[in-house]
């Protein structure tokens, strides 16, 4: 695994936890040799997470819309900072360049860059591992929210496995690294299931 996208606040969060874990995060990238992917902020998690890679020597590439540059404080001190029109554009290039995804707690933004590349894991646009790392059970809600889609019928639990979960950073990277595609039907019920 070479570089792994990152997706996480343009805020901090109330508990220093948060940031903490975010600069941590980046750090065991950093130390580990795994190039960063990230929104390109220098505020929030975002600022966090870089920072801490870039403390450890690693290599942080930034993917940040032009209308946000100065809003999210584009962090001059990647190595990479590249600047595209549109979110969408952003989402598509962070997932070109990394080979899995990682979300810290966040919020909108967070959520739907998550929900999509899960999304474009299940239809088979990439076959990358998508994880949360659940700091201070930030992610449980959205779990259980997950697990409801399963007992109600409009998620199978093969693709809802799809989403990797660990509150510890380490043992998320080594799940990360043992991940393995597997095939499935994103419909319930078309094969007698």
């Amino acid at each position: 695994m070479n570089a792994i996208c990152v997706f996480c606040g343009a805020n901090r969060g109330f508990s220093p936890v948060f940031a903490s874990a975010a600069r941590e995060f980046g750090a065991l990238l950093g130390a580990r040799g795994i190039e960063l992917v990230y929104g390109g902020g220098n505020v929030g998690l975002m600022g966090e997470v870089a920072d801490g890679a870039l403390a450890a020597g690693g290599r942080v590439t930034g993917v940040i819309p032009r209308a946000l540059l100065d809003k999210e404080l584009g962090h001059r001190g990647v190595q990479r900072l590249l600047v595209v029109e549109s979110m969408h554009e952003r989402k598509a290039k962070m997932a070109e360049l990394s080979d899995a995804f990682v979300a810290l707690p966040g919020g909108f933004g967070t959520f739907d860059e998550l929900c999509e590349v899960l999304t474009w894991n299940q239809l088979g646009i990439h076959a990358k591992p998508c994880a949360v790392l659940d700091v201070q059970g930030y992610w449980r809600p959205l779990l259980a929210q997950f697990d409801a889609a399963v007992e109600h019928g409009f998620l199978r639990p093969e693709n809802r496995a799809l989403l990797l979960a660990e509150d510890d950073p380490r043992r998320l990277l080594e799940r990360l690294a043992s991940w393995r595609p597997v095939q499935r039907d994103k419909w319930i019920g078309r094969d007698g299931a």
